[in-house]
């Protein structure tokens, strides 16, 4: 069945997809924001973090099941991720229990309404995440801060955190989760028009506010080395991507360059390189391509060997490449690869909340897309057209862009 793309009357985008049968007796729904880390206000690193956190309101005298509660009692499970450029709110739940879904999602983005004393128990909360997130957690954020510098993670910085009030917080929520800048996805067992029809009624009071995706692309900016803790001494190194927007093409020939690359490439080199003892390549945030908006990234981890210092380490990966860039890698090899990606890219497509979660980010990260070329329904297609010769083209790339280093030190 066709996918519904469509915008309510105040400018928030509605995806529906009614699922094959797979997906019959299951409903997804995810709510996408375009607003994240990046967007944190100044001596208020983690307000998105926060309001994400406060979007899950606690039970109450007058509402003792809170939002947690009421998805639970329905059948369904729920969750969600604070990002650079976005957040998103996902739930899976039976699906006769959508119509309660629905209006549960609309009253706490509508009724957004959190006191002091749920501030300072949310930042308490965030605050044990962040310290657990320490060192090697925190990895990916410390690479893209090496290669766009003054950018900050989407975790937040405690001390900072602890002086947000809760009017702060509600002059965030209202100044970025508006209509224009939100991305509502129903996904599974699921009647498109009723949905359609519905989600005018409950979220058309949603502020309109301007039409907001997730950004331009920044140009990179390596800055100086930094370290972080890590479980082994190394080097990450962090590469850009192309803008999955605008070039997809192009980003996931370099999807397919890492996948290559780590299956067969890499492992060679450790094994006849003395200046590699460990080496891997991943594209997205912790591997999750296209979760990002532009700039993305490549984060490259060159473990070394006792003696052995970081221009050793990253000429030996640039050997890598160069070899890669100097001729297509053969059919067979390439087809491995790109049969491997294509697996888990059918295995995320089976993933009711995996696929909510996509449509949502495909509206707000990257728009100006054809809606059947920016879905996860277009991914497999969009692989299978990448050749050996964009793999090459993709590692002589990385080659000639500038990239970020950050030194992994062993406590």
């Amino acid at each position: 069945m066709s996918v519904l793309t469509d915008r309510l009357g105040n400018g928030l985008r509605l995806t529906v997809e009614p699922a094959p049968a797979p997906g019959r007796g299951l409903v997804a729904v995810a709510l996408t924001v375009a607003a994240g880390g990046a967007h944190d206000p100044a001596g208020r690193h983690g307000m998105a973090h926060l309001v994400e956190h406060l979007m899950f309101p606690r039970g109450t005298a007058a509402d003792p099941d809170g939002h947690v509660g009421r998805v639970e009692g329905a059948g369904g499970t729920c969750n969600a991720e604070t990002h650079r450029d976005h957040t998103v709110f996902h739930t899976v739940a039976p699906a006769d229990a959508l119509p309660g879904i629905l209006e549960w999602e609309a009253r706490r983005l509508l009724g957004f309404a959190p006191d002091d004393a749920a501030v300072r128990t949310e930042t308490e909360v965030i605050g044990a995440e962040i310290r657990g997130a320490v060192g090697g957690g925190r990895l990916w954020d410390t690479a893209y801060a090496s290669l766009h510098p003054g950018s900050r993670d989407s975790y937040g910085t405690v001390a900072e955190l602890r002086r947000a009030t809760a009017a702060e917080a509600l002059a965030f929520q209202r100044a970025h989760y508006t209509a224009g800048a939100t991305a509502l996805t129903v996904v599974g067992d699921v009647d498109p028009a009723w949905v359609a029809e519905r989600a005018e009624e409950l979220f058309g009071a949603v502020a309109a506010g301007p039409a907001r995706t997730a950004g331009p692309a920044v140009a990179p900016a390596p800055g100086p080395a930094g370290s972080i803790p890590y479980g082994a001494s190394g080097t990450a190194l962090a590469h850009p991507l192309p803008d999955a927007a605008g070039e997809r093409h192009a980003y996931l020939a370099h999807v397919v360059l890492a996948e290559l690359l780590g299956r067969a490439r890499l492992p060679r080199a450790v094994r006849t390189d003395a200046r590699l003892a460990s080496a891997s390549v991943i594209c997205g945030y912790y591997g999750q391509w296209l979760a990002s908006a532009a700039p993305d990234l490549a984060l490259v981890l060159l473990g070394r060997p006792e003696g052995v210092g970081t221009g050793e380490a990253v000429a030996a990966w640039e050997d890598v490449l160069r070899d890669a860039a100097a001729a297509p890698p053969p059919d067979a090899e390439h087809r491995r690869a790109l049969n491997a990606l294509l697996v888990n890219c059918h295995r995320q497509a089976d993933s009711l909340a995996a696929r909510a979660v996509a449509h949502g980010r495909a509206a707000l990260l990257f728009p100006g897309r054809l809606p059947g070329d920016n879905g996860p329904g277009a991914l497999a297609g969009q692989l299978a057209r990448v050749t050996p010769a964009d793999v090459s083209a993709a590692a002589g790339r990385l080659l000639a862009a500038p990239y970020g280093v950050t030194e992994l030190v062993n406590p």
